[in-house]
């Protein structure tokens, strides 16, 4: 069963969701799904070298004291999910697009997952910046990737096209908010779902397939 998920690695929701993602795709539960994730910008304006964080704050919210509600519960969803985010210690907004083509790479090596992680919690755990190529060699490495070939595919526009694929898809299936799960580009499900709501969907999902492909048998 195909599973994509619709992403942004500086989305704090889709940070939760991979968490509750993991604690469901354990056991038989992960038989037979294939899991990508796939590219969504946020903030698709942000330059390409990225711009100070408290910038960025101003123009989008007015500044950060703007949003310390939402940090709070955004911090205890996470922290339920064993997440620290320390969003005081991000300098930088960095634009995705390279975290991004890389994460498509690494899905062809099989650490796609990982390197997920891995941005996930240099952005908002660290604080590092997931925009600049030594950072993301860095997270490449860290989720077992050969850093020499890391460093020359991202000074290639190499899967460029399917970045944009997948940017293009988000936006003609109307995705507005990330994460997104979609499942085999029929059915999706919005949000950072609790990982118990996201196990009914899976299953009720597998039923059906199983139940399509017995009926077409017979």
């Amino acid at each position: 069963m195909q599973l994509e998920v619709f992403s942004d690695a500086i989305c704090p929701w889709c940070f939760i969701g991979k968490r509750r993602l993991d604690n469901v795709l354990v056991g038989p539960r992960a038989d037979d799904i294939d899991l990508t994730w796939r590219a969504y910008q946020l903030y698709p304006q942000i330059p390409i070298a990225g711009m100070d964080r408290d910038e960025f704050m101003k123009v989008r919210f007015g500044g950060s004291d703007k949003v310390g509600d939402a940090y709070k519960r955004i911090e205890a969803e996470g922290a339920s999910e064993g997440i620290e985010f320390n969003f005081r210690g991000i300098r930088r907004m960095p634009n995705t697009r390279q975290a991004h083509r890389l994460a498509i790479w690494a899905k062809d090596v099989g650490v796609q997952s990982a390197l997920i992680e891995v941005l996930f919690q240099f952005h908002f755990c660290a604080g590092s910046d997931v925009g600049d190529e030594d950072t993301l060699v860095e997270a490449a490495r860290q989720a077992g990737m050969e850093t020499s070939a890391t460093r020359d595919f991202l000074r290639s526009d190499a899967r460029l096209d399917e970045m944009l694929a997948d940017l293009q898809f988000a936006l003609a299936a109307e995705i507005s908010g990330v994460p997104c799960f979609v499942i085999e580009r029929s059915f999706a499900i919005p949000g950072a779902q609790p990982s118990e709501v996201l196990a009914r969907y899976l299953d009720k999902a597998k039923a059906n397939i199983a139940a399509r492909a017995a009926s077409q048998s017979v």
